[in-house]
C-alpha cells in the first residue's frame, strides 16, 4: 500500500496533462516533439504539486521515528510506542520507504530544469522558423538563442572568476549547484508573487460575478466587438499573405531550383487558396534566370514563417467566433427563460453536436431550468466565498509565516495540530487543498495572460506551438519555489521554523540556502508581502484602467468606450441570430418540402421512364409517318415539364441575396 498512493497519482497526473494539453493543444496538425515536450513539461509540474503532501506525512512519521529512537521506545507491528509517554508513531497509509523520494524529486527536479532552460527555448525558436530543412530550422533557432544561452554564461562565467579570485570563499560543487537553484528559485519567486497576487483577487471575483446573468451577457457583447475586429484584421492579413505567395507562387516555375520551398509554402495555405492559385499557374512555361529577379530562400523563409503565423492566427478567430456566439445565444437564452412559467428550458437554437442519450435522460428541460435560472447563480456565490476566505487566509500567511513563536500562518497552525495527533489523511487533505489552490491562483492566471499574439494559451485546439512551448517554459520555473513557498507557509522548511529537524526531501535536493543568507533571510521572508499591495492593486482593477488608457480597450463598466464595443457586440449578435434562424427555416422547410412531396416525385419519375420507353417504342414503329415529328415534339415537352416539377424546391428568402434586376436573380431565371 506505500507505493500504490505513490503510483495512483503518478498515473493520474499524467492522465489530468494529457487531457488539457489536448483541450488547447492540436495532436493532429502540430508537430510531435513539440506535443511530447510541452506534455513533459506540464506533466512534470502538476506531478510535484500533487506528490509534495505524501513527501509532507512522511517527513512528519520519520520525524515521529526519530524521537523515539532517541529515547527507550519498543517496536510493536507497523506503529513505534514510546516508553514513558506511550506515544504511538502510526505509519501513514501512503508512506514512501526511505531513499526513493530523493531519487524521485531529484529527476524530476533536474529534468523540469533542463526543459525550461535549455530545450524549450530551442524548441520555442524551431517552431517558429520558417526554413524548409530540419538543419535550417537547428541553425535559425541555434542564431537566435545563442544571445539568450550567451548571457547565462558570461553571468555564470564572471561568478566563477569571482568566487576563484576571491580568498575569502571557499565554494564547493554542492554550493555551487545550491547558488544556482537559489538564482532560478528567486527568479521564479519575483515572477510568482506577481500572478498569485491577481489570481488570488480576480478568481472569486469572477465566480462572483458569474452569478450575475446580466453581467456575463454585458461581457460576451463586448468580447465580440473585439473579436471581430480581431477576426476581420486577420482575414485582412491573410489576403495580403496570400497575395504575395500568389505572386511568388507564378514568378517562379515548376522547374526552378526553389520551387520545391514553394510548394511548401502552398501546402500550408488554405485549401481554397490551394485551388485558387492551382488554376491560375501555367506548369508549361520555363524559368528565365536573366530576365526576372526572383526571390532568395531566405525571403522564402520569411514568407513561409508568416503564413503560419496567419493561417493558424485566421483558424483560431474563426473557431473562437463560433464558441463565442454560442455562448451569446445560450445566455439570451438564459435570460428568456427565467421568466417562464413552465419551469422548462427552452432553447432557440438546437445543439449542433449530438448530445450524450445518458446526459440527455437525466438533464431534461425541467432540470436545466432549475439549474441554469435558480441553482447555478447560488453556488457560484457560495463558491466565490469559499474561495475569498483561502485568498484572505493565504494573504495573511504570506505576511506572517516568518514569524515562529507565536505561529502566525494559519496553515502551519492546523499542519501542527494535525501532528499531534498523527492524522495523516487530515494532514495530506490540508497539505493538498493549500497547494492547490496557490497552484489555481497562479496557473490560471498564466492561462489567462495574453502577450499581444505573441502568447496566448486559446482552448478547443487553438494555441499555436510556440505558445505551448512557452507555457511549459513558464510551469517549470514557476513550480519549485511556488512549492518552497508552501513548504515556508506551513513551516516545513527548516530555514523558516528554525528548526533542526528532518527536513523534507523535496528540501533536501534544493540544499542549504545558508551559503545565501541575504537570499534565505531576507529575500524569500519579505519578498512575499508583496502580495498584498499587488491584491490590493487588483481588486481595485489598476492594471485594467492602465491598459484602457493606453489604448487597449477592457472590461470597465464605467468607461464610454465599453458601452459603445457592447452595443457594438449586441447588434453583431443579433445579426448573426437572424441570419441563422433564416438557416433553420430554410432547411425546415426543404425538410418538409421533401417530406410531404418526396413519394410524389418518386411516382413521377417512374411514369416518366414509362412514358419515355412508350414513346420511343411509338417513334420507332411509327418512323415513317409525317406525324412522328410532333409527338416527338410533344414527348419532349412533356419530360421537361416533368423535370422543372422535379426540380422545383421552396424559396428560401434572404434579404441579403435580393436583387433588384429580374433577369439576374435565380427567380427571374
Amino acid at each position: 500500500m506505500s507505493g500504490a498512493a505513490l503510483g495512483l497519482e503518478i498515473v493520474f497526473v499524467f492522465f489530468l496533462a494529457l487531457f488539457l494539453l489536448h483541450r488547447y493543444g492540436d495532436f493532429k496538425k502540430q508537430h510531435r516533439l513539440v506535443i511530447i515536450a510541452t506534455l513533459l513539461a506540464w506533466y512534470l509540474c502538476f506531478l510535484i504539486v500533487f506528490i509534495l503532501p505524501l513527501d509532507v506525512s512522511t517527513t512528519i512519521y520519520n520525524r515521529c521515528k526519530l524521537a523515539v529512537n532517541s529515547s527507550p521506545a519498543e517496536s510493536n507491528g507497523s506503529y513505534v510506542t514510546l516508553a514513558p509517554s506511550k506515544q504511538k508513531c502510526f505509519k501513514p497509509w501512503s508512506y514512501i520507504p526511505d531513499g526513493i523520494m530523493p531519487i524521485f524529486w531529484r529527476v524530476v527536479y533536474w529534468t523540469s530544469q533542463f526543459l525550461t532552460w535549455i530545450l524549450l527555448p530551442f524548441m520555442q525558436s524551431y517552431a517558429r522558423s520558417g526554413g524548409f530543412s530540419i538543419t535550417g530550422k537547428i541553425k535559425t533557432a541555434l542564431i537566435e538563442n545563442a544571445i539568450y544561452y550567451g548571457t547565462y554564461l558570461l553571468i555564470f562565467g564572471a561568478f566563477l572568476i569571482y568566487v576563484a579570485v576571491n580568498p575569502n570563499f571557499n565554494l564547493q560543487w554542492n554550493q555551487l549547484q545550491t547558488i544556482g537553484i537559489a538564482a532560478a528559485n528567486t527568479w521564479g519567486l519575483f515572477l510568482l508573487v506577481l500572478l498569485l497576487g491577481y489570481g488570488l483577487v480576480e478568481i472569486p471575483r469572477s465566480h462572483w460575478n458569474g452569478a450575475k446573468r446580466g453581467y456575463l451577457l454585458m461581457k460576451t457583447y463586448f468580447k465580440a466587438a473585439k473579436l471581430m475586429t480581431e477576426k476581420a484584421d486577420a482575414e485582412e492579413n491573410l489576403e495580403d499573405i496570400m497575395e504575395e505567395v500568389r505572386k511568388v507562387s507564378e514568378s517562379i516555375k515548376y522547374n526552378h531550383p526553389l520551387r520545391k520551398c514553394v510548394d511548401t509554402i502552398l501546402k500550408k495555405c488554405p485549401t481554397e487558396y490551394q485551388e485558387r492559385m492551382g488554376r491560375n499557374m501555367d506548369d508549361y512555361e520555363d524559368f528565365d534566370e536573366r530576365q526576372n529577379s526572383y526571390p532568395s530562400e531566405k525571403s522564402l523563409a520569411k514568407l513561409h514563417k508568416q503564413v503560419i503565423y496567419s493561417v493558424q492566427r485566421h483558424r483560431r478567430t474563426q473557431v473562437q467566433w463560433q464558441i463565442l456566439l454560442e455562448q451569446a445565444f445560450y445566455l439570451e437564452d438564459v435570460a428568456k427563460n427565467e421568466s417562464s412559467a413552465t419551469r422548462q428550458f427552452v432553447h432557440t437554437f438546437h445543439s449542433q453536436e449530438p448530445e450524450n442519450k445518458i446526459i440527455q435522460y437525466f438533464y431534461t428541460p425541467t432540470v436545466e431550468w432549475y439549474w441554469e435560472c435558480l441553482l447555478r447563480p447560488w453556488f457560484y456565490r457560495v463558491l466565490a466565498v469559499v474561495l475569498a476566505t483561502f485568498s484572505v487566509i493565504v494573504v495573511w500567511s504570506e505576511c506572517t509565516f516568518f514569524s515562529t513563536n507565536p505561529v502566525l500562518s494559519l496553515f502551519a497552525v492546523f499542519i501542527q495540530l494535525a501532528e499531534k495527533t498523527y492524522n495523516y489523511i487530515y494532514i495530506e487533505m490540508a497539505c493538498f487543498l493549500t497547494i492547490f489552490f496557490l497552484s489555481i491562483c497562479v496557473y490560471s492566471t498564466v492561462f489567462r495572460i495574453r502577450v499581444f499574439n505573441y502568447y496566448y494559451l486559446a482552448s478547443h485546439h487553438q494555441t499555436d506551438a510556440y505558445s505551448l512551448l512557452f507555457s511549459g517554459m513558464l510551469f517549470c520555473r514557476l513550480t519549485p519555489p511556488l512549492c518552497l513557498n508552501f513548504l515556508g507557509l506551513t513551516h516545513m522548511d527548516a530555514t523558516i521554523s528554525h528548526k533542526n529537524t528532518q527536513p523534507t526531501a523535496y528540501t533536501s535536493i534544493m540544499g542549504s540556502m545558508r551559503v545565501l543568507s541575504f537570499v534565505a533571510d531576507g529575500f524569500y521572508i519579505y519578498y512575499p508581502m508583496l502580495v498584498v499591495i499587488l491584491c490590493i492593486a487588483t481588486y481595485f482593477s489598476l492594471g485594467t484602467r492602465c491598459l484602457n488608457l493606453l489604448g487597449f480597450q477592457q472590461f470597465m463598466g464605467d468607461s464610454e468606450m465599453t458601452s459603445d464595443l457592447i452595443d457594438e457586440g449586441k447588434e453583431l449578435i443579433r445579426r448573426e441570430k437572424r441570419k441563422r434562424q433564416r438557416q433553420e427555416e430554410g432547411e425546415n422547410r426543404r425538410r418538409e418540402w421533401k417530406e410531404r412531396y418526396g413519394n410524389r416525385d418518386d411516382s413521377t419519375r417512374s411514369r416518366a421512364v414509362h412514358t419515355d420507353q412508350k414513346e420511343s417504342s411509338f417513334s420507332e414503329t411509327n418512323a415513317n409517318r409525317p406525324l412522328s415529328k410532333y409527338t416527338r415534339s410533344n414527348g419532349r415537352t412533356e419530360r421537361d415539364r416533368i423535370e422543372l416539377l422535379q426540380d422545383a424546391e421552396p424559396l428560401d428568402f434572404n434579404a441579403d441575396s435580393v436583387n433588384d434586376d429580374p433577369l439576374e436573380s435565380d427567380s427571374g431565371r
